[in-house]
């Protein structure tokens, strides 16, 4: 299911796209990652360092589009997530969240 790809800017570095497993939700919930970094080696790292540890970009089949690509540029972080649209669905709506709101999520019990 993850599918990604990445988008060479003109200064030299990258924005790379993931849709990943959510890490707190199971079932079909996915979770769509934007990083900005220098290179592509570079932003895997950083996913990695949070935790993220079986993360790879194998191909360019699902790149940063333009509007996601202004959006983690103006982000402080360089690093943002929101839940992956589906592939029926239209036009997402859901707004970008830091990284911190995604790894901060308290575990809900379990009954």
């Amino acid at each position: 299911m993850a599918a990604g790809g990445f988008c060479k800017l003109p200064n030299g570095s990258v924005v790379v796209a993931l849709n990943l497993p959510s890490p707190g939700a199971e079932g079909s919930a996915a979770v769509r990652f934007l990083v900005h970094a220098q290179n592509r080696a570079r932003a895997l790292t950083r996913l990695r360092n949070l935790g993220l540890r079986a993360v790879y970009l194998r191909g360019n089949a699902a790149p940063p589009t333009p509007d996601e690509i202004t959006a983690v540029l103006h982000h402080p972080d360089g690093l943002i997530w929101r839940t992956a649209p589906d592939s029926g669905a239209g036009a997402v709506t859901e707004l970008w969240h830091p990284i911190r709101a995604l790894l901060r999520r308290p575990a809900e019990p379990v009954s």
